[in-house]
């Protein structure tokens, strides 16, 4: 099977291998990376539909990654060991079109364990080949600190730094990150929004020399393993619920847009879906984006769904590249654009398969109530998102991301029900180590990183 290369939406990086695209993260220049070409995936559907998740996962991965089979098939069967369910992304039916799939029976209880073990694994394999060690570096609302570090806990020749907002997660997501005692882990909390740390992520990388000097990559959703570890729930998720009687929708609490567009991405390579809503909490501006066209950044205001308190959605580069018709010059001018003024209006802006919704707190407080009443069924705040966006025309699949016990405080304040899971019950018995910078830029971070090599 011949493998993809990757490119850089900016179009002036070489074209890279896929170990090397995970390696890298973010391209040199600035850009994110994609497959040269999207296979189409549409004849293997009807076979694949008696897959277990990880068969899936492999015969997925097979298209892209620059593994042996063998070397792929331990990747993949290590990543999703440790995930609760047996079917590892269990389908839960509300009722006849109304369906659910859990997708936080990994480690941290939350979507991104899907990506973030498969991506620990990765990187392990490659350390192996190289003999290089490794630092990642990332920037977390919530969930992705928690998968991330839980991705690589432990492991040989790599160490990570997760940045976060100091107050602005949940208190359990925060000893997720911070109670893990392994002392490859980084957690360092950070003044001001999530987007300020994914602002110095972005810097690190800009600078090849001390990439290069310390060995960084990157674990946000920059990196392309984790968007297309995330395309294999929706093309599991569709083969469980398709029925040939209605068309199948996927409705999809995001803040990043990584989450929607693996989906989209699983569409265009032959997933038959037809529409994916983009919901998102008050800080909305994917949603202003599909109503309006105008991509803008506003204030971040804290939510009771924190994981989607973001403005600058980092995967919507990966997005505007299909959008311009795959032309990286206009690319490199809107993200100019967008990063000199913090806005950009598209000219007859086409939504491709898009729809969006937007959900306050109060709504999504209701939401949680108003499903556990009619469903005997408990919501995070995250997925309690999704459910504004339902229609009764098609089969509605909703992305459960997120255990409702990390949410403790906001569930059983409007169902009465305290959600409790074993792992955090002992989380709270430990004591938290988490780290400051001295500084509050890209450059503290960067003498941080070089201070515990």
């Amino acid at each position: 099977m011949k493998q993809a290369g990757f490119f850089s939406t900016r179009g002036q990086s070489p074209i890279v291998s896929f170990s090397k695209a995970v390696e890298m993260g973010l391209a040199p220049d600035g850009g994110l990376y994609l497959p040269q070409e999207l296979p189409n995936l549409s004849t293997h559907f009807s076979e694949w539909g008696k897959l277990s998740y990880p068969e899936l996962c492999i015969q997925f991965f097979r298209y892209f990654v620059d593994f042996s089979n063998l070397e792929l098939t331990d990747i993949v069967h290590r990543s999703y060991t440790h995930f609760s369910h047996p079917d590892t992304a269990p389908i839960v039916n509300l009722n006849d079109t109304v369906k659910v799939i859990e997708l936080f029976h990994g480690p941290t209880l939350a979507f991104k364990d899907f990506a973030l073990q498969l991506l620990g694994n990765l990187y392990q394999a490659q350390i192996q080949r190289t003999q290089r060690p490794i630092n990642v570096l990332g920037a977390t609302s919530g969930d992705t600190g928690a998968a991330a570090i839980h991705g690589l806990l432990g492991k040989k020749g790599v160490k990570i730094f997760i940045l976060y907002p100091d107050g602005g997660v949940s208190p359990l997501q925060e000893r997720q990150m911070t109670c893990m005692e392994a002392d490859n882990v980084y957690p360092i909390a950070i003044q001001g929004p999530f987007d300020e740390g994914q602002k110095w992520v972005k810097q690190a990388f800009a600078d090849h020399n001390f990439c290069h000097e310390v060995g960084l990559s990157a674990v946000n959703s920059i990196n392309l393993a984790r968007i297309l570890a995330q395309c294999v729930y929706y093309i599991y998720g569709y083969l469980k619920v398709h029925t040939g009687k209605q068309p199948v929708d996927f409705l999809v609490p995001t803040g990043n847009f990584g989450n929607v567009l693996a989906g989209w991405l699983a569409q265009q390579m032959g997933l038959p879906v037809r529409e994916f809503a983009v919901c998102t909490n008050h800080n909305d501006i994917l949603h202003r984006l599909f109503s309006t066209g105008e991509y803008k950044v506003d204030s971040v205001k804290p939510s009771v769904a924190p994981s989607m308190d973001i403005q600058i959605a980092s995967n919507f580069e990966r997005f505007l590249y299909y959008l311009e018709k795959n032309d990286s010059a206009k690319v490199r001018n809107v993200m100019r654009a967008f990063l000199q003024k913090g806005q950009y209006r598209f000219p007859n802006f086409k939504t491709h398969s898009f729809r969006s919704s937007r959900c306050d707190d109060n709504e999504i407080k209701e939401i949680i109530g108003d499903v556990y009443r009619k469903h005997r069924y408990l919501l995070d705040p995250h997925t309690a998102c999704a459910f504004k966006a339902l229609k009764n025309d098609a089969t509605q699949l909703i992305l459960a991301t997120a255990h409702p016990a990390k949410f403790p405080t906001v569930v059983q304040g409007v169902t009465g029900m305290e959600p409790t899971e074993k792992s955090l019950e002992v989380l709270k018995q430990k004591m938290p180590k988490k780290h400051r910078l001295c500084g509050n830029d890209v450059e503290a971070v960067k003498q941080f990183v070089r201070s515990v090599q």
